[in-house]
């Protein structure tokens, strides 16, 4: 579900043109499952090739890594690795949501209400393990290098921001903050012109920045209280929270005693969930240390044989968005000359 940490942090708008010459470690399965979830039909389903596989998530990860390529900004997607024991009710829970949108979207297409069959097939998003190897196939075509997690993506790439590695984290969740990620970008990935079918309307999401300093001066809290406010929120690894408890009630809470502990009428709830536990997956996550990801040439031909040959994309459209790269090597070629020539 991610962490939401409401309005008690400051978010900064920003313009995508603001993180050109940045580099972003993102947070892969976060942003497949964005692609999956909005590239879809007008009835919900996804984009397919003329075998029938699923493509939605290559169009995303194609076409969108393209426009923030062509701003100058580096990416690197961390992909998660095996999950924490103590996310299993969570990753359950999912399952069964997606389970029962499913069986949603199927009455809903039966009785020919599009709306709601557009609603229950973006809740009812899987990622299966073929999508996530085409994932990683089609990035290196792209010359984007990806990095395999030992266990949460967000926490391996939020080290990575920590270390220096990249400027930033992007992500739509929050939990990347509570991992120690200097600054976490929103809506870099799905920034833009976004219709929701469920309301019938057109939104304008714009990339919002959030800096960790910037959150541990405006909520006055340490690293570690700001762990048990998230706790207290409800996390991946306590979905279901505390009963009653919002952002607000927790900033106050943890302002005035100060650590979980010390909450008056608390210890009975606190007893039912391994509260130590949860604070040291994000104060101490496994993570590799030391990362240099490598920034490769767009490889031409393998796109157009990965994506036009194998995977029904229009040939016209894949080429047009590669003239676009043309463009920015033709300006930093030119940049170079003019300070070297």
């Amino acid at each position: 579900m991610g962490l939401d940490l409401g309005n008690i942090v400051t978010r900064e708008k920003i313009e995508l043109q603001q993180l050109t010459g940045w580099k972003l470690a993102v947070d892969a399965y976060n942003t497949l499952y964005q692609f999956l979830a909005i590239i879809r039909g007008a009835s919900g389903e996804h984009l397919k090739d003329s075998h029938g596989r699923v493509t939605s998530h290559l169009s995303g990860l194609f076409y969108r890594n393209i426009n923030l390529m062509e701003l100058g900004i580096k990416l690197v997607f961390v992909f998660d690795g095996k999950p924490p024991e103590l996310k299993t009710q969570e990753i359950q829970r999912r399952s069964a949501q997606r389970r029962e949108a499913q069986v949603q979207y199927t009455k809903a297409i039966e009785v020919g209400d599009i709306v709601a069959a557009r609603k229950y097939a973006e809740a009812s998003t899987s990622l299966r393990g073929d999508m996530v190897k085409e994932s990683k196939a089609l990035l290196e075509t792209m010359g984007i290098p990806w990095v395999d997690a030992p266990s949460e993506g967000e926490a391996q790439a939020s080290v990575m921001a920590a270390e220096g590695t990249v400027n930033a984290v992007a992500s739509q969740d929050h939990d990347s903050l509570i991992f120690g990620a200097p600054i976490l970008v929103r809506n870099v990935t799905i920034s833009g012109k976004r219709r929701l079918p469920s309301k019938g309307i057109v939104v304008n999401v714009q990339p919002e920045r959030i800096t960790l300093a910037d959150v541990y001066g405006e909520l006055q809290l340490t690293r570690e209280q700001l762990v048990d406010l998230a706790i207290l929120l409800g996390t991946d690894f306590n979905p279901d929270g505390f009963e009653g408890i919002g952002p607000a009630t927790a900033l106050k809470h943890i302002r005035k005693y100060g650590r979980l502990e010390d909450i008056p009428d608390m210890t009975e709830e606190l007893s039912k969930i391994n509260y130590n536990a949860i604070r040291h997956l994000f104060l101490e996550p496994p993570c590799i240390k030391g990362i240099k990801p490598e920034w490769k040439p767009v490889d031409k031909q393998r796109i157009y044989s990965f994506l036009v040959e194998e995977h029904s994309f229009s040939r016209d459209r894949v080429q047009a968005a590669l003239n676009r790269l043309k463009n920015v090597e033709s300006a930093q070629t030119e940049t170079l000359e003019r300070w070297f020539g």
